[in-house]
């Protein structure tokens, strides 16, 4: 571990250690790749197994998953396959037979589509669910968080490259080496509290959510926070086109009203799927996108400090634990 991090590291460790979260997983990157990684705690495996965490081990990412799709729609968008203005209906006719505007994949990446969210561990196929959940407001005129909408965005692009969007994830994690990005993990790490905090795991898993299904490792993580730093960098093309990644970084939502959970006073925009960060009270440095998962996971990036950190845990309440005292540890370290 370097030891420029030895603060950031202080709190995973504290956190474990104080019983506010039962593992952490903390990896920091630069451009040049992984510069700090460290693992702590002890957790049950879905296979039953409990043990010590190590750097190495599968945590279900949730919707750390919207990005990385984020990233294969983006790259439809660079070959002329999609673009931001391209309707829903064109990949799903069916969709919004009842509704008076149109929805877009501008919406769709931006959480301002105005589709009715269903559960997260919903019984019913997500494509069902898509296509009757009817809308809670009209496409554009507010932001409410969702899930569902990556159903869209994920027909839109098998429609648009003729690939299920998993393939167009795992398509450009081989370029990088994040091959441990996947919706059937081995042996993921638990989440213990799951149950109580309203989500059946079963039935959660089999929905294979676009928005939230995929599972990962701190390394596949902190491959992509390098990949983009290096873009950032100006070291050329890689996964995207520079000019593509400052286009997924473009606010969407406006002065639009923010409503539940992501009120105006958590102080952000969406972007093409990330979560940014541009008016946070308690970060030091908001030039930083990136998202965070139910269960804790995080990838944040901050282009002009040069660094990507990730953190690994598996709880879905965490009291006591704030991830923006974290964020400052990172950025600031020397």
């Amino acid at each position: 571990m370097s030891t420029s991090y030895a603060a950031a590291f202080d709190i995973a460790r504290g956190h474990v250690a104080s019983g506010r979260l039962p593992t952490a997983v903390l990896g920091i990157a630069t451009a040049e790749g992984t510069v700090a990684l460290d693992a702590f705690g002890t957790a049950a495996l879905d296979s039953g197994t409990t043990r010590a965490v190590t750097v190495d081990d599968t945590f279900r990412l949730f919707s750390v998953t919207k990005p990385l799709l984020g990233i294969a729609a983006a790259r439809a968008v660079e070959r002329g396959l999609l673009s931001l203005q391209t309707p829903l209906a064109e990949a799903l006719p069916a969709f919004g037979a009842e509704r008076d505007d149109t929805v877009r994949l501008s919406h769709l990446v931006s959480h301002t589509s105005g589709i009715s969210e269903p559960a997260l561990d919903t019984a019913l196929p997500l494509r069902h669910e898509l296509l009757h959940r009817g809308r809670d407001f009209a496409a554009g005129t507010a932001s409410r968080y969702s899930t569902i909408a990556f159903e869209g965005i994920a027909a839109l692009h098998e429609h648009a490259t003729g690939t299920t969007w998993d393939a167009g994830v795992a398509q450009w994690a081989a370029e990088i080496g994040a091959t441990g990005l996947t919706l059937d993990p081995d042996d993921a790490v638990a989440v213990p509290d799951a149950a109580a905090a309203g989500v059946d795991m079963a039935r959660f898993v089999a929905t294979r959510a676009p928005g939230a299904g995929l599972s990962g490792r701190a390394d596949d993580l902190l491959r992509v926070g390098s990949e983009l730093l290096r873009i950032h960098a100006g070291a050329g093309d890689g996964i995207l086109r520079p000019a593509t990644l400052e286009m997924m970084r473009r606010p969407l939502t406006g002065d639009i009203p923010r409503l539940e959970p992501y009120t105006a006073e958590r102080g952000q925009d969406w972007g093409f799927t990330w979560n940014l960060r541009t008016r946070a009270p308690g970060l030091i440095d908001r030039d930083v996108y990136g998202h965070g998962g139910w269960s804790g996971t995080e990838l944040w990036v901050h282009p002009s400090a040069g660094v990507a950190w990730v953190f690994l845990t598996n709880q879905a309440e965490r009291p006591g634990v704030d991830i923006d005292l974290l964020d400052n540890a990172v950025v600031s370290a020397r």
